[in-house]
């Protein structure tokens, strides 16, 4: 199962969390899962909304769709889809194969916001 790991954390818990896996790679280490982090949960949330994770969940169980035909689909307006589909590709959530189609390279994200580190 390929699987990304997003986190909320500090700035500097960011920094020391790239600093160990980089650490690790230049040791040899093989690569770890990706990971995407966020500096505060209203920032997770903004980027990562409960329509864009319905774009994931659909693409993910449908080949061959590029935007529009994806908009159509799920009955959502053309605009809104594009501006979620681009937001998603920048996060590295979404790719577009060398026909344009949409993939979710992801089988599973799994979220780590901690109680007291995310406040």
């Amino acid at each position: 199962m390929n699987r990304i790991e997003i986190s909320v954390m500090k700035p500097q818990a960011a920094l020391d969390a790239f600093a160990e896996t980089w650490r690790q790679i230049e040791a040899g280490a093989e690569s770890t899962i990706p990971q995407l982090a966020f500096g505060s949960l209203r920032e997770l949330f903004s980027a990562i909304t409960e329509k864009r994770l319905e774009l994931l969940r659909y693409i993910a169980t449908h080949d061959g769709l590029n935007t529009r035909r994806l908009s159509k689909d799920i009955g959502r307006n053309y605009k809104n889809v594009y501006t979620d589909v681009k937001e998603l590709i920048e996060l590295g959530l979404l790719e577009k194969n060398d026909q344009g189609y949409l993939l979710a390279p992801f089988d599973e994200i799994v979220i780590h916001a901690g109680l007291r580190d995310a406040a």
